[in-house]
């Protein structure tokens, strides 16, 4: 398989560059790549600048500064924790691989790290359980994981001692890093979050990859929301992917351009992955899916957005038995990092794929068959779409996944939601709800 297999003719995205008749028109695109690298890499540096080292204009806390207090407060280290990190990262099948899932106790981190576990890979957990979302929600992946032997450290990606020293006591031949501030809204109440978990976060976990000995093949979340104002469709990874609509997909660009250049310069491995609204068991509560179901059965009335004109909001819904196995194939594909101590020993794999369903389906009709499931029907309020960094529509190509990764999603919205409730139902019924 080529290293670098889908490509657009933009040169900051992933992809083969294509070799040009014209050597002036090389040399063209070849400055042009290099003028984008230069801009984007001063947007990204003065984001950083701008939320980090900023003087404070009040006597309150921002949101940077908790998070960086916050390294100091999480225990590790010992002799029965480093036990306990290298029995959980311990492969116990033929050919297996050692992987450090961040975000692990997250919706998709929860179930790629059930997978790995489950077919003898050796996985070592590692999340913050910050309270973006319900933080029980958090605890109760992480008590389904403690059950089959996968133990989470508990720690930030942003503290580089807690990394190193991970890598010191497991050779992690994988890397499947997951670990991000989501959502699209809430870059509007605490953007510095963005900004610290989306590029500071990924910096802080390439950094420690980069100077470790082997380095790993890191595969690693962006977002299909990288596509912002694109109004091609399907989306493809040739497509440009530089007017993003909010924040979130800002870093989550960035973090690709950023992801460019470690594999330039250290010969790390990379691949991305670009996910399209997942959604299932053990989700999100922010999702539009999850608090839909939660208000339907409280009588509550549910915010339904249009576009200008009557136009309808459309969503790439892809279930997550599908993204957990993109995520495999792309772990199992992924090539060695060529890099050894901090430097480069040859050429690396970069890529990009998109992972998605393929067919968009209107937000209105997935009230509908929540409606059928939940056998209640919805209190649906009509309402502009808002300029808070949501898009009309997704919708993915997967061409490049179905050929290289033999990615092929399975699940249609009606049977996925069908699962989700089920959940969703038998986990609130528990008695595990809390700030519902």
């Amino acid at each position: 398989m080529g290293q670098m297999s889908h490509v657009d003719n933009i040169p900051s995205t992933p992809g083969k560059f294509k070799m040009e008749k014209s050597a002036c028109i090389h040399r063209g695109r070849w400055q042009s790549s290099i003028a984008k690298l230069t801009f984007w890499s001063f947007v990204f540096l003065g984001l950083i600048f701008v939320f980090f080292f900023r003087s404070p204009s009040s006597t309150s806390p921002t949101a940077a500064d908790l998070s960086r207090r916050s390294l100091s407060t999480y225990s590790w280290g010992g002799p029965a924790w480093e036990k306990r990190v290298r029995s959980s990262a311990r492969v116990r099948s033929h050919n297996g691989i050692s992987v450090l899932v961040t975000g692990a106790a997250g919706f998709v981190g929860t179930h790629v790290s059930a997978a790995l576990k489950r077919r003898g890979d050796g996985v070592l957990g590692l999340d913050n359980f910050n309270e973006y979302y319900d933080p029980t929600l958090k605890r109760a992946r992480q008590a389904l994981l403690e059950r089959s032997g996968i133990f989470i450290v508990e720690g930030d990606i942003n503290d580089s001692a807690l990394l190193n020293k991970l890598f010191e006591v497991v050779a992690f031949t994988h890397v499947m890093h997951l670990a991000a501030q989501a959502g699209v809204r809430y870059a509007m109440e605490n953007p510095s979050s963005y900004v610290h978990s989306n590029i500071a976060g990924l910096v802080s976990v390439l950094e420690v990859c980069k100077s470790a000995n082997p380095q790993p093949a890191i595969v690693w979340a962006s977002s299909s929301s990288v596509y912002g104002l694109n109004t091609k469709v399907p989306f493809s990874e040739r497509d440009r992917t530089d007017q993003p609509a909010s924040l979130y997909a800002a870093t989550k660009k960035a973090g690709e351009e950023i992801a460019h250049t470690y594999n330039h310069i250290y010969g790390l491995s990379l691949t991305g992955l670009r996910f399209f609204t997942v959604y299932g068991p053990w989700g999100r509560p922010d999702m539009a899916y999850f608090f839909f179901t939660k208000d339907i059965l409280r009588g509550k009335p549910i915010p339904i957005f249009e576009a200008p004109n009557h136009g309808q909001v459309a969503r790439d819904f892809t279930y997550i038995d599908d993204i957990v196995k993109g995520c495999l194939a792309a772990l199992d594909t992924a090539e060695k990092s060529t890099g050894s101590g901090g430097k480069k020993r040859g050429p690396a794999q970069l890529r990009v794929y998109n992972l998605g369903n393929t067919s968009p389906v209107p937000v209105s009709d997935l009230v509908s068959i929540l409606e059928r499931l939940l056998k209640v029907k919805a209190k649906r309020m009509i309402m502009k779409l808002p300029r808070n960094g949501d898009v009309q529509f997704t919708h993915a190509n997967i061409s490049s996944a179905q050929r290289e990764l033999g990615y092929k999603p399975a699940t249609d919205l009606q049977t996925g939601l069908k699962k989700f409730v089920q959940w969703y139902i038998r986990y609130y019924a528990s008695g595990k709800e809390s700030s519902q």
